[in-house]
């Protein structure tokens, strides 16, 4: 029987100094987030801008779709579309091997972890090098990313001074976060230097020029693209803008939502392959246009990837990222998730407060948490809900439409908890939530018996 979310995230929360650290380091970044919004005073206006953009965008896509594709064919680029994942991942292996390479060298994509590219072409012979320093430490233990902006932030430096001396030879013990980084640039360089083809993921792509847009702080995708012959880029069909003016827009909320800074380091172009060399553009469906065809969860499709949701959300934060079983966590990836699988994903949209804090940072104004709402509709419609949760929920609409039984009820728990011994009442196996909580003293009566026996003074004039 396949875990959920919360069976997940009860192996997280065992290392109880772990999660306290990734829940302080994640708020860390979310303060940093909110400094540099505010020294933007037209921040809301550029959120509202995007998120028209994007609905412009979504409602037009096939149109925007051909029209990009037209202006990269006649800027010399290579053009395939997939399906899904499995078309994609054929795809790229074909252009692999017509490039004849056996060695590539990956810059950091979502999309080609959502497709499980790594692992398509290791098992048909080919060496995939992730390249970016957090995909690098998570690839070489063999580990899925737990945060679409920081995909080793579930690890402390301990995790990498281990990783690095089992796989790299560094010192045992080594912990410096600037000799491991050193370390890992000295084991890269002669990666890139041996790549015949490097694989990017794409951050925006400009419908007008056919250009699609890779914004890093390491530079390691620039480094690969301009090493390798071949260049290949992977991107979801939501990834389009109409017009390269649109970009700036986008570009001043990126940085600003998953990191804090004004703009990433690197923002590289890529218009047209440079003489002898070869430029492949992969467009991937892979459930989008399904998702596109749910009007209550289209807007999910606005997404920019920046991790502004999963920094602020309460749940995620103490859960971690692998609780989601997703390549997109968080709150973005319950809702992403259900429309790739509902069965397997069908706690996710239940891993929220629904405290709205999502909705409040994220960049192109994606309504987050009354999708979540709305995914648990459908998923009670469709009977995946857990017997537990839906009997339950059945008993207690039943004691909330009869006021009567409602008091009977409120009076037998406030007694109840005034004679049940602690140590019951706190028990893990029965009150999992007063674990790391204390119940307040039940009160002696309800408002309704307090009110009651309040006097009723006359209106004034």
């Amino acid at each position: 029987m396949s875990q959920n979310h919360a069976d997940r995230s009860d192996l997280f929360l065992l290392d109880a100094e772990r999660t306290t650290w990734h829940d302080e380091t994640l708020w860390m970044v979310r303060q940093k987030r909110d400094r540099a919004v505010y020294a933007l005073p037209e921040f809301q206006e550029l959120r509202e801008l995007a998120s028209q953009i994007k609905d412009h965008t979504l409602s037009r896509l096939s149109e925007y779709l051909l029209q990009f594709e037209a202006a990269a064919l006649a800027n010399g680029v290579q053009v395939y579309w997939a399906a899904d994942a499995a078309e994609h991942n054929e795809i790229v292996l074909g252009i692999v091997r017509a490039a004849g390479a056996t060695r590539v060298v990956k810059s950091k994509s979502m999309l080609t972890e959502e497709c499980h590219l790594n692992q398509h072409l290791l098992g048909h012979g080919v060496e995939v090098i992730d390249s970016d320093l957090g995909e690098r430490i998570i690839q070489l233990r063999d580990e899925a990313p737990s945060h679409v902006v920081l995909p080793a932030i579930h690890l402390t430096k301990e995790d990498v001074g281990e990783t690095f001396w089992q796989h790299l030879g560094t010192d045992k013990g080594l912990t410096d976060p600037q000799q491991l980084t050193e370390a890992a640039r000295q084991h890269l360089r002669e990666k890139f230097l041996a790549a015949e083809v490097a694989i990017s993921g794409v951050n925006f792509a400009v419908a007008e020029t056919g250009a699609v847009v890779v914004c890093t702080n390491e530079g390691n995708a620039d480094l690969a693209i301009n090493l390798a012959r071949v260049h290949i880029a992977c991107l979801g069909i939501e990834k389009l803008l109409p017009r390269l003016a649109d970009l700036a827009v986008f570009t001043r909320l990126l940085a600003r939502s998953a990191t804090g800074q004004p703009i990433t380091t690197y923002t590289s172009h890529f218009t047209r392959p440079l003489p002898g060399r070869e430029l492949h553009l992969v467009l991937v469906d892979n459930g989008r246009s399904q998702q596109l065809g749910r009007p209550d969860f289209r807007a999910s499709l606005k997404c920019i990837r920046c991790g502004a949701c999963m920094n602020t959300c309460p749940v995620y934060r103490r859960s971690g990222g692998h609780s989601y079983d997703f390549t997109i966590p968080g709150p973005i990836g319950a809702i992403l998730s259900p429309n790739i699988d509902m069965r397997r994903h069908a706690s996710l949209p239940f891993a929220s407060t629904l405290c709205g804090s999502c909705t409040d940072v994220c960049p192109v104004k994606i309504d987050i948490h009354t999708q979540l709402y709305k995914w648990r509709q459908v998923l009670g419609a469709e009977g995946m809900l857990p017997a537990s949760k839906k009997y339950s929920m059945k008993l207690l609409s039943r004691v909330l439409a009869r006021p009567g039984l409602f008091r009977a009820g409120g009076a037998v728990a406030r007694l109840g908890l005034r004679l049940v011994p602690h140590g019951l009442s706190h028990a893990p196996g029965y009150n999992p939530w007063a674990i790391a909580r204390e119940l307040p003293a039940p009160p002696r009566q309800s408002f309704r018996e307090w009110h009651a026996q309040q006097p009723t003074s006359a209106p004034t004039a």
